[in-house]
């Protein structure tokens, strides 16, 4: 047998916090040299199949690269999961706010889906854009195929500068079709009022409303003006939690995408849904704290952490 090996030499300055952390989020062995600081991994270690948990995402593109598909890739990264990006749709958007978007065709999406369910095994479902009611049944034709999987559904109908991403007739079509095959779904109040039809809501007024659809229920409380923010979860036998954090000052792009990518890859990773709901949003907080304004408008949530600066 013929061995290769591959040699990455990474200046001090570039590594993660320690080399043992390389080792543990990709998997890869390592020997190091104390002067070079060398990652030694053999090409036929890199040939075997992955130990992340794959989690199919279907949403839609952002080309500013705050929210959609990238902010799903690089939140399911850092809970070291492996993303697989199916589109449902093209937007054409910025920080600032969404100008147009244009929603695939049902072909198109069910292609690039059963590509990766025939391919790769799915542990976790994470929806976001899906801009038709369409697209709502192809969600529902896709998940057919994947039983007893996590779905965790985002229902993302504006986007946060307040610009539609569908018709009124999505929400409606969420609740009644999608929210009773989904594990959880993640709105905030806005989205969840629309999707309550109580458009001066409560929280609890619309999980109320919202709970015969689904089992469990996180409304975000981003959108307020309290001192702190308050995200409650609601779940269909009675249970509630309440989670506070620091309101944080600014608006954010892709903070929901962020939260519900990072529930999936937990969900994924095994952990029980409580616990999941808590991490994914203290690691979402702390993607705000660190946040970057690379454009004219809203901040974009730092969710990997590594600095190669």
């Amino acid at each position: 047998m013929t061995w290769s090996f591959l040699t990455v030499h990474w200046p001090a300055s570039q590594l993660f916090p320690s080399l043992r952390q390389i080792v543990r989020r990709t998997g890869f062995p390592a020997a190091t040299g104390s002067a070079s600081r060398r990652l030694v991994v053999s090409s036929r270690t890199m040939k075997t199949p992955t130990s992340r948990p794959v989690v199919l995402c279907l949403s839609g593109h952002d080309p500013s690269g705050g929210a959609g598909l990238q902010a799903d890739i690089e939140a399911l990264l850092a809970q070291g999961c492996h993303a697989a990006p199916t589109v449902t749709a093209l937007t054409v958007q910025d920080t600032v706010n969404v100008s147009d978007f244009r929603v695939l065709d049902r072909d198109w999406v069910l292609a690039q889906a059963n590509a990766v369910i025939n391919d790769l095994p799915v542990e976790a479902v994470k929806l976001g854009m899906l801009g038709s009611v369409e697209m709502v049944e192809t969600v529902l034709h896709i998940m057919q195929r994947l039983p007893g999987i996590p779905l965790v559904c985002d229902p993302v109908l504006r986007a946060g500068g307040g610009g539609a991403l569908g018709k009124d007739e999505v929400g409606y079509a969420m609740r009644e079709r999608l929210l009773p095959v989904a594990t959880i779904a993640t709105p905030n109040l806005p989205e969840a009022r629309i999707l309550a039809e109580l458009p001066e809501g409560t929280a609890d007024e619309c999980a109320e409303k919202l709970l015969p659809f689904i089992q469990h229920l996180l409304i975000t409380g981003g959108h307020g003006d309290e001192h702190e923010v308050h995200n409650r979860l609601y779940s269909r036998d009675g249970s509630r939690h309440t989670f506070t954090c620091q309101r944080l000052p600014g608006s954010y792009h892709g903070s929901g995408c962020t939260l519900a990518s990072t529930l999936a890859g937990r969900l994924a990773l095994g952990q029980e849904l409580v616990s999941a709901v808590q991490f994914a949003l203290d690691y979402t907080w702390r993607t705000l704290r660190d946040a970057e304004q690379p454009g004219h408008g809203q901040f974009i949530p730092r969710r990997l952490p590594l600095d190669l600066s």
